[in-house]
């Protein structure tokens, strides 16, 4: 503490005046403009900060000593602050073991590169140095930065004081060298803290003084880390608590009521650390972990260094009211945030063109957790449809990224935390796992973090260390995954006994691409114990299958002449099948022959192969018919994605069809409903409770009366008795898509108690349920009241995208709305990722080419870079969709086929 204020008073200017503030400037930063990165003449080895935050009035106070190390001549300190009022007058340098004050000689701001240019009057001595700075800033309400976030204590508005600063948003609470290659430690101050609040940093507290009703809190320093995975937050909390097996103290903190809530996240955290702990051959690095629950959040959550915040939906599980989806959610996202201690926090990526060390590893190994913690949960199956099928979605896009991304100025960087660097990320770690062999890799694995650990690495750090535990070409098979875009489609024919095997870029809008990639892969032939492994390096492979079929009644024996290639669906690539191959697989799915996720994967790989307009919706419809039987959640849940998708283009294709097409969906979902029942039953699984909420919604969605009749008495019970054991919180999303159903201009009274339920509740994850049904009503005037609202005080901002699930018949509305409201819109979020999440729900689902040049006349003048990629990625699928409705409106004897399933269903 004394070391910390001799230092700030050493580093200070004489006579310097707080009242100063800095104008934008052009010199001397005319030499520093639009740079990708900082110049490294001057490194920061240590932070010493103090913070006074205001929040009554929304702002804040700060100086910083940084210690650093001058590498080379320079009379320059360039580094990054933005949205920050600079004192000029504070800012000085002084060399190690000298009494000698170098007062900075000019300071200039360049606000579009957030950087801080000092120039000084003579050369720098090299070595170590201190720079001390002061500065203002606003407790701001976007979510990033040093922000405010808002929640309502016994009637009275209360504000929080929160940090969020990945990826590149320190430089808005302190002046620093903002990039993950800049690690240093950090000794943070809070002074003027009021002393019933809690205050919370990355470390523990060392002292607290109070005065009165304010406090100034000390923390201890911190271990070398860098500055996006700094974290302070301040606010009224209480708290559980729990500690590991090795003695760390983990607490999960919420608002004042709330703790009970946080109790499942806390029993998941305290476990996951102990798995990682064992996993990785190396413990958890920090003497504490707090998780704290945040109202306003712009993230799924943040892995700050031993002080992980998240959005209250995704952190706290209420017993009575949450659903089992919102149960798995809250353990999904607690094992990602807590897998990063170790692949981004401890190792960390060099720069952020390896985003996906840190993402694609910690999604990983989310599920690695989950699967030894849930084991009922069949976890790598939920993996392939909620990460692998993603990510093939849009990685099947021409306007895709490669998963080694260049990433040329800060603000390009909030595009890539997209689905490529966490779901294909993730995919192609747990092809390579499963190529390598499992005990391979996780020695391999740990011995990356050994070697890495407090320091910064790339992509080739962990293919060295990969080559170097497993005696395999690491480095030749994964340059092809993660250096160029897309992935293949393997093309696959049996003639006279010989499997021919062909590779090509898959793409969506029917081209050829000219992608090549090493593949592991996999196939099996009737049974699983026959299953054999290859890498496929060329264009084409064949294999001779005569063994195979050694036994002449094996290969005229539907149950025992099926191929399946990419067993598991464990390889991140698509099969597409010759006629006679698909047919035999579609006997073993309605036969039960073939693995969840085998089913699973052929009905993924079977409706992208009709999207790209490789199979004829006719061959995909009779294919689904299939799945009638199905009863395995991650499969239906599939199949509903596909049915919706479906049900769209045939509105715009083939419109007659509609009613149709809708009671052969029904008829899929109708033998699982029925199976299952609208209640839950005693000892039954997870899955199968996730499957009722889903499978209801569906049919509701698909207007099935019974369903719809049966899901709205439900809610009117509901609506009397709030824990009437009618609508269990796994069905209240069927109940309030049936209740929209009914709703009209009208009358709007089912409407008006959905949002008197919306308006009672204090739990998120109702909330959200709640605003994700509005726009499923069919009439488009309910549907623009829905909209409105999403963007109303009412709705946190990091929410409103839920109110985006518009149906078919409001697409024109959304658009319109969309446009009307954008200048609103872009003030409000200020966040590529929500203004991404707006762009893409509104945009994509269009069919027409007209629509194309509608949706680039608009954006012409509104395109910034943090948007620009998913509005390519947007338009692309516009065009993708308009090319596939030509198709179908050209297929002949569809209206027959669809007929028949339909009978058939009935």
């Amino acid at each position: 503490m004394c070391l910390l204020k001799k230092c700030l008073s050493c580093f200070r200017k004489p006579g310097a005046s707080s009242s100063q503030t800095l104008p934008p400037s052009t010199e001397p930063t005319i030499h520093f403009q639009r740079q990708p990165r900082l110049p490294k003449f001057a490194v920061p080895k240590r932070y010493h900060i103090h913070l006074t935050p205001d929040l009554s009035a929304c702002k804040f106070g700060g100086s910083v000593a940084i210690h650093l190390d001058i590498l080379a001549d320079t009379r320059f300190i360039v580094l990054n602050a933005a949205q920050l009022s600079i004192n000029p007058g504070s800012v000085s340098f002084s060399p190690q073991n000298s009494s000698k004050v170098v007062e900075a000689f000019k300071v200039g701001l360049v606000e579009a590169d957030e950087i801080l240019v000092l120039e000084f009057a003579e050369t720098l001595p090299k070595g170590m140095g201190g720079l001390a700075i002061e500065f203002k800033g606003i407790l701001n309400d976007k979510m990033k930065g040093f922000y405010r976030s808002t929640f309502e204590h016994n009637g009275e508005e209360k504000n929080t004081a929160v940090t969020h600063f990945e990826p590149a948003y320190a430089r808005q609470c302190f002046p620093c060298w903002d990039e993950p290659a800049f690690k240093a430690t950090f000794e943070i101050t809070l002074l003027n803290v009021p002393s019933e609040l809690v205050a919370l940093s990355n470390m523990p507290v060392i002292e607290e003084k109070v005065n009165g009703n304010l406090k100034t809190v000390f923390y201890q320093e911190s271990p070398i880390m860098s500055t996006y995975l700094v974290a302070v937050v301040i606010g009224l909390f209480d708290y559980v608590e729990d500690h590991t097996s090795d003695g760390i103290k983990v607490r999960v903190y919420c608002q004042v009521g709330k703790a009970n809530k946080g109790k499942f996240a806390l029993d998941v955290a305290v476990k996951a650390l102990g798995f990682y702990k064992d996993y990785f051959h190396m413990p958890y690095s920090l003497p504490k972990l707090d998780m704290v629950a945040i109202p306003d959040f712009d993230a799924g959550a943040m892995e700050n260094y031993g002080l992980v915040t998240y959005p209250e939906a995704a952190l706290l599980y209420d017993d009575q009211h949450s659903a089992a989806a919102n149960k798995q959610w809250v353990a999904t996202v607690v094992a990602h945030e807590l897998a990063h201690q170790w692949f981004g926090n401890l190792v960390t990526m060099e720069w952020w063109t390896d985003l996906w060390l840190n993402e694609g590893f910690a999604t990983w190994a989310s599920y690695l957790a989950q699967d030894e913690l849930f084991r009922e949960g069949k976890i790598w199956t939920q993996f392939f449809d909620r990460e692998s099928s993603q990510g093939l979605g849009l990685d099947g896009l021409a306007e895709s990224h490669a998963i080694e991304v260049e990433i040329n100025h800060a603000s390009e960087i909030d595009e890539i935390f997209d689905m490529i660097s966490y779901k294909k990320g993730a995919s192609i770690i747990r092809m390579l796992q499963d190529y390598l062999g499992g005990q391979h890799f996780q020695n391999s694995l740990a011995s990356y973090i050994k070697r890495h650990a407090w320091s910064n690495a790339r992509t080739e750090d962990l293919w060295a260390a990969l080559t170097e535990g497993c005696d395999e070409p690491v480095s030749k098979i994964m340059n092809s995954w993660t250096k160029q875009k897309g992935y293949p489609v393997v093309t696959v024919k049996m003639e006279n006994q010989t499997l021919q095997i062909e590779q090509s870029q898959f793409l969506y809008s029917g081209s050829r691409g000219d992608g090549q990639w090493i593949i592991p892969m996999t196939f099996c032939c009737g049974d699983y114990d026959s299953r054999k492994s290859f890498l496929l390096e060329k264009k084409s492979q064949t294999h001779d299958m005569k063994s195979f079929f050694s036994d002449s009644d094996k290969s005229n024996d539907p149950a025992r002449s099926w191929i399946k290639l990419n067993v598991d669906q464990i390889g991140f690539f698509r099969v597409k099948y010759d006629q006679g191959l698909a047919a035999k697989l579609r006997y073993a799915i309605e036969n039960n022959y073939l693995s969840v996720t085998d089913r699973l994967g052929i009905l993924d790989d079977s409706f992208a192969l009709c999207m790209a307009r490789h199979m004829s919706l006719t061959s995909l419809l009779t294919f689904m018919g299939a799945y009638r039987a199905e009863l395995e959640h991650t499969v239906l849940s599939n199949l509903m994605k596909i049915t919706d998708k479906v049900g769209r283009i045939v509105a715009d294709a083939k419109p007659e069809l509609m009613n149709d097409i809708k009671q052969f969906f029904i008829g899929l979902f109708l033998y699982s409903a029925e199976k299952l029942g609208w209640d839950p039953k005693q000892g039954e699984s997870h899955l199968d409770a996730m499957l009722r909420a889903d499978v209801f919604t569906a049919l509701a969605m698909l207007g099935h009366e019974e369903t719809l009749d049966e899901a709205i008495r439900r809610f009117h019970a509901f609506l009397d008795n709030r824990n009437t054991p009618l609508l269990h919180p796994d069905i209240r999303k069927a109940a309030y898509v049936a209740v929209m159903q009914k709703v009209s201009s009208s009358d709007t009274t089912g409407l008006e108690n959905l949002l008197k339920v919306y308006r009672d509740t204090d739990l998120s994850q109702e909330k959200t349920c709640v605003l994700g049904s509005l726009a499923s009503c069919p009439d488009q005037g309910i549907i623009l009241e829905a909209l409105n609202f999403a963007l109303s005080s009412e709705v946190r901002s990091q929410d409103a995208a839920f109110g985006l699930a518009v149906r078919y018949e409001g697409r024109e509305v959304a658009w319109k709305w969309l446009k009307d409201n954008w200048d609103s819109i872009w003030t409000t979020y200020d966040s590529g990722f929500l203004i991404t999440r707006f762009v893409r729900s509104i945009v994509s689902p269009f069919a027409s080419s007209e629509k194309v040049k509608e949706v680039k006349e608009f954006f012409a003048s509104r395109t910034t870079p943090s948007i620009a990629r998913t509005l390519k990625q947007s338009i692309e699928q516009v065009q993708i969709n308009a090319k596939w409705v030509h198709s179908i409106r050209k297929e002949k004897g569809l209206a027959e086929v669809v007929k028949k399933l339909t009978i058939s269903e009935s």
